[in-house]
């Protein structure tokens, strides 16, 4: 009879603990931007991203091979598991030069909660920190954010709370509220800037989806004049140990402390580009 009775109480745990949902998104990123899952414990993923020039306006066009002849942005990163609810990662960026230019970059992500039904957990909740330092060659224009006064102002940081609920097999959503923080910015912009981030999902396979995202900067627009929000659509597709993604974004660059404050790209007048990234799971 105890042995029925703790064989029973094994099977109800197993059955409890293994209603977690995985893959709300397919990835520890939706598009732009991070999503709440984290890899497995000393898990290491390499990530290659690259964003083109714009399709079409002034700047794109057929001379241009609309965008193709342009690299808004290139980025190569590491990412560890340290746990199965701990992440890290490092990486490079080109830069956009808008303002800035050879960027690392790097963050800590901890998925506080998984969602899972039995439990009563109706979302997943990761917390995410970054920051990013540019090493480029400081201009000597004083009134320049690229003249960096002081070590400090090369320094901008992130932190943001992901979201996330899965409906079904097929359908995921996700909102991100977001605070960016530069030590160093022009007389026309703030320091602290909080956005608020949205992202779609849907799967047609268990490989294959498209995701949409999108971040909404709340500031003065009497200040940032000059200044669009980062909306992006993509699609994807993924195999074992490698994840694919197509973007149509009208963001220039990588990391939120880049594509949230300093998306200058109206998709209206078709400066959009193509990207994609490329990430192998060891």
């Amino acid at each position: 009879m105890r042995i029925k009775l703790l064989v029973g109480f094994i099977l109800i745990g197993t059955s409890l603990f293994s209603q977690d949902v995985e893959e709300t998104f397919s990835g520890t990123r939706i598009l732009n931007g991070h999503s709440t899952e984290t890899l497995k414990k000393g898990a290491l993923e390499f990530i290659i991203a690259h964003r083109f020039g714009d399709v079409a306006g002034t700047n794109g066009g057929v001379q241009q091979f609309f965008g193709f002849d342009q690299a808004a942005d290139i980025r190569f990163a590491f990412e560890y598991g340290v746990t199965d609810k701990i992440m890290i990662g490092l990486g490079r960026s080109k830069g956009t030069g808008a303002p800035y230019r050879s960027l690392v970059d790097g963050f800590a992500k901890w998925r506080l909660l998984t969602q899972n039904k039995e439990r009563g957990i109706p979302v997943s909740l990761a917390l995410f920190g970054g920051a990013t330092i540019t090493y480029m060659t400081a201009s000597t224009d004083s009134t320049s954010v690229q003249s960096f006064p002081k070590f400090s102002h090369r320094l901008a940081y992130a932190t943001q709370l992901h979201i996330a609920r899965k409906f079904g097999e097929r359908v995921s959503i996700a909102i991100i509220p977001s605070y960016v923080h530069r030590n160093l910015v022009a007389a026309d912009d703030v320091n602290g800037l909080f956005a608020v981030g949205g992202a779609f999902n849907f799967k047609f396979t268990k490989e294959m989806g498209m995701l949409f995202e999108y971040y909404h900067a709340i500031h003065d627009n009497a200040v940032r004049t000059t200044n669009f929000n980062s909306l992006s659509a993509g699609f994807e597709y993924q195999t074992n140990g490698h994840n694919f993604k197509i973007v149509w974004t009208n963001a220039r660059g990588f990391n939120e402390t880049q594509f949230i404050p300093y998306t200058y790209s109206d998709w209206t007048q078709g400066q959009f580009r193509l990207g994609f990234s490329i990430s192998r799971t060891f």
